[in-house]
């Protein structure tokens, strides 16, 4: 009570005839309780003093350090019903083990002797393709054979255009002789003529060379004659070369055209034998996803689709499966502000749910029941919980984790840091201030031998 009256019972009231006021209000027991109180006051002072290990605190849970060994769930990529099941669930499978039997639900593939089909369409084609071939051959053979008769042909029709050349020119050499002739005989004319007149030369001589003038004046005409005769066969033989020309010109582009035509047609059969050809591999795969197989060993968790005849779309999951063979990995998560803290090959302590541990945060050495875990991968994106993800590896340095732990549960972890006083970090803690931050030695020596 606070004396705060002037009737002060304290001076009025006496207490040592009370037993318990004679314990507790002797001056030996005041003594001992003044040693205590100073021995740990002495004591608080020199644990202040004590190391303490800084730490990053985080919840997580067990998951696989490789994806591929994480559970995962089998879809079929074909729509379908479930006709047979080889297997339940708990059960243990082996990579390419039969799992599910399914059936066909589109009726396009209702055919149970669609792929034979599609492979006798496949022959049909390819007989076609050879005929095609055949055809494309033949019309180049004919091809080959018109350009050599063309050839031919246009030989002969020059030779006979240079023979008619050669006429020509023989048949002006002839004109020009029948030409020089009746100049000759034109002047035996005259000269006969003249001496006839002067009595010289009888009337029948001047007669036969009139007849001579005249004969030689139609051999003249019958050579010029013969002459415009030849170059009309020059004309001829010109006009004969171009019209080979042009026929063999007109059944060459035929026959190309119609190998053109083959070769298009042989394109086309090609094109629909490999549609064909992909369309019965598509078949033969859709045939083998009839049989849903284990991709890898593991054990069977839960089949998601039950019963018989129930059907299913495609990507639709079926059922989920553990892998057997796996590396054990821990997934927690830390703060924003400790995330700077963290390292790749950091040393971190772990607690799994269901395992005891003693844990003491400070002095990692007397804490028991935990288990040592290496940081391998920090993700440098921030999660839907606001938090970052930091996978950890079991540490080859310490002892093995338990070979019962499962995955999915659930793991406390603690990552070490820096050595303080204890006083430091209460000092710390009251104020919110984060560990204090520092490299790795490991990093530390990197950087010094940059």
């Amino acid at each position: 009570m606070l004396n705060i009256s002037h009737n002060q019972l304290n001076k009025k009231v006496n207490l040592n005839h009370f037993n318990s006021a004679q314990k507790v209000f002797h001056e030996r027991d005041y003594k001992h309780f003044n040693r205590f109180l100073l021995s740990f006051a002495i004591a608080a002072f020199l644990i202040l003093f004590l190391p303490w290990t800084q730490n990053v605190s985080g919840k997580g849970y067990l998951t696989t350090l490789r994806p591929d060994q994480r559970p995962q769930t089998i879809q079929s990529p074909i729509p379908g019903r479930i006709e047979k099941w080889y297997v339940q669930e708990g059960d243990y499978v082996k990579k390419g083990d039969t799992i599910l039997f399914i059936s066909e639900i589109k009726n396009e593939y209702f055919d149970p002797n669609l792929v034979e089909r599609t492979g006798q369409q496949i022959k049909a084609k390819s007989a076609s393709v050879t005929s095609y071939e055949g055809k494309v051959k033949s019309l180049g053979n004919q091809i080959s054979a018109l350009t050599n008769e063309r050839r031919l042909k246009l030989e002969q029709a020059k030779n006979k255009l240079l023979q008619a050349n050669l006429k020509v020119q023989s048949d002006s050499i002839d004109l020009e002789a029948a030409r020089t002739n009746i100049s000759i005989a034109q002047r035996q004319y005259n000269r006969v003529v003249q001496l006839q007149s002067e009595g010289l030369k009888a009337v029948t001589d001047v007669e036969e060379k009139r007849l001579k003038l005249q004969e030689t004046q139609a051999k003249l005409i019958s050579q010029e004659n013969k002459l415009l005769a030849t170059k009309n066969e020059v004309l001829n033989a010109q006009v004969e070369i171009s019209r080979v020309q042009n026929e063999y010109i007109n059944k060459i582009s035929k026959a190309e055209s119609d190998r053109f035509t083959a070769q298009s047609s042989q394109f086309n059969s090609e094109a629909q034998v490999t549609k064909l050809e992909n369309e019965y591999t598509n078949y033969e795969m859709r045939n083998e996803m009839y049989y849903i197989r284990a991709p890898q060993n593991g054990f069977i968790n839960k089949a998601i689709q039950g019963g018989i005849g129930q059907t299913f779309k495609e990507g639709e999951a079926l059922l989920g499966i553990m892998p057997a063979d796996i590396d054990m990995a821990v997934e927690t998560f830390v703060e924003p502000l400790d995330l700077p803290l963290i390292h790749l090959g950091e040393k971190v302590r772990i607690q799994f749910d269901g395992w005891p541990a003693i844990v003491f945060s400070g002095w990692p050495n007397v804490s028991y029941g935990t288990y040592g875990g290496k940081v391998v991968a920090i993700e440098t994106f921030i999660s839907q919980n606001g938090k970052y993800r930091v996978l950890l590896a079991p540490d080859p340095d310490d002892h093995e984790w338990p070979k019962d732990i499962r995955v999915g549960s659930g793991a406390n972890t603690i990552a070490l840091l820096e050595d303080v006083p204890i006083w430091y970090e209460l000092w710390r803690q009251l104020n919110g201030f984060p560990p204090n931050y520092y490299q790795p030695q490991d990093i530390d020596s990197d950087s010094k031998k940059k």
